[in-house]
């Protein structure tokens, strides 16, 4: 492929972003908002001690 091609999409996406110069710190904010949160120690190990191992073949009955 050569070196200076661009897809129809990276070039779409380039214009957006020059039109929208917001988007880059929109992205951020919306990952913070869902993902970045600080981790509970105490609930996380709780649910790691609720956790039932699952058998090789779950559809077998016993």
């Amino acid at each position: 492929m050569a070196k200076n091609y661009e897809s129809e999409i990276t070039r779409f996406l380039k214009a957006y972003k020059a039109s929208h110069p917001d988007t880059e710190e929109r992205q951020l904010e919306g990952r913070a908002r869902l993902w970045d949160q600080p981790q509970n120690p105490e609930l996380l190990e709780g649910f790691r001690a609720a956790r039932v191992p699952q058998k090789p073949y779950v559809y077998q009955a016993d």
